[in-house]
């Protein structure tokens, strides 16, 4: 005969199939909530001393929701120049299974391709991915890379003709670029191209140390009548100090590619609004993260441009800045 199951017993096996039941209902919505709170990792890899523009990056990844500490984790490494030191800190972002990298200048791309083949990179300061090799096509990026280009080598003839409308006197410039990138070459080329029609001749001076540089900049100024162009590498960042002081005690006018060199004391600077474009890495790195792929993602151009004169510099090289070029100008430094 069997008998009646213990009322207290009854009430302990209902508990269970209800929080059986209960679980197997609850699991599905609470295994999705936990893979929506995964804190995700963003690697940075700089190839410059310093970045005055991430935190342009930053905002932009705060304004779609990612909050460093919060959702995600941001490890950056800064390479200062150092080609070593890059692709050490190239291996450690790859070693810790970044969801994405940011990647800031080609030296720093290059030692990521090197890395892995697999973790996805959006790139800032290259000046010509499709040349260094990084991507297939612009539109069609191919790969585990993509990202914002620095600027079309026809940039570089502007700078010609903004330096020779500051100082109409100069009739040959020197060409500071790094031969070891592939933007070095590209950007002397359109310089050459443009300079006869400015009755200017240029020539090239690689940036490998500041000894070089020195050395080869004093001889240069020897001469009357000289400019300089910089153009864009992380080296010429490194050396961004000796490269104004040289400047101003050869009294050479000289034209930078972005604003920091104008800012510290250079004379002018045109190049892409940088700010614009690190906002503009955080939305494809946001898109990284929700799962879009770097291959389908294309290489943006710069839509926004900052050019920048510096009245003080130009006073102490005896130059009068014209009226039109202070007008259109976005930024006049007194």
């Amino acid at each position: 005969m069997l008998r009646p199951e213990p009322w207290g017993k009854a009430v302990r096996r209902r508990d269970f199939v209800s929080f059986t039941v209960g679980s197997a209902v609850l699991w599905p919505f609470v295994a999705r909530s936990q893979q929506i709170e995964r804190v995700r990792r963003i690697g940075v890899l700089e190839s410059l001393p310093e970045d005055a523009y991430l935190a342009a990056f930053l905002g932009g990844l705060q304004k779609l929701g990612w909050a460093d500490g919060q959702n995600v984790r941001i490890v950056t490494r800064w390479g200062a120049g150092n080609v070593d030191d890059i692709r050490k800190f190239a291996a450690e972002l790859s070693a810790l299974s970044c969801d994405v990298v940011l990647a800031v200048g080609s030296p720093a791309v290059e030692r990521l391709l090197q890395a892995t083949s697999t973790t996805p990179i959006v790139f800032l300061r290259v000046t010509d991915p499709v040349g260094a090799g990084f991507v297939d096509s612009l539109a069609r990026p191919g790969g585990v890379v993509t990202g914002f280009s620095q600027s079309e080598y026809s940039i570089s003839g502007k700078w010609v003709e903004l330096l020779k409308a500051i100082a109409p006197s100069v009739t040959r410039v020197a060409v500071l670029r790094d031969p070891a990138i592939a933007a070095g070459a590209g950007q002397f080329a359109a310089i050459q191209s443009a300079a006869p029609s400015l009755r200017v001749e240029a020539s090239a001076i690689n940036v490998r140390d500041a000894g070089e540089i020195e050395r080869t900049l004093t001889a240069f100024a020897r001469v009357p009548n000289g400019g300089l162009i910089v153009t864009r590498s992380g080296l010429a960042h490194v050396h961004r100090d000796l490269i104004i002081n040289l400047t101003a005690r050869y009294k050479l006018p000289a034209i930078y590619f972005e604003r920091v060199f104008a800012a510290g004391g250079g004379l002018m600077s045109y190049g892409p609004d940088l700010v614009d474009q690190y906002q503009r890495a955080a939305s494809y790195v946001d898109r990284v993260l929700k799962g879009e792929k770097p291959a389908d993602l294309p290489v943006q151009s710069p839509t926004k441009f900052q050019f920048v004169i510096n009245i003080k510099t130009a006073k102490a090289l005896g130059l009068g800045v014209p009226l039109h070029l202070q007008q259109i100008a976005d930024e006049v430094i007194e």
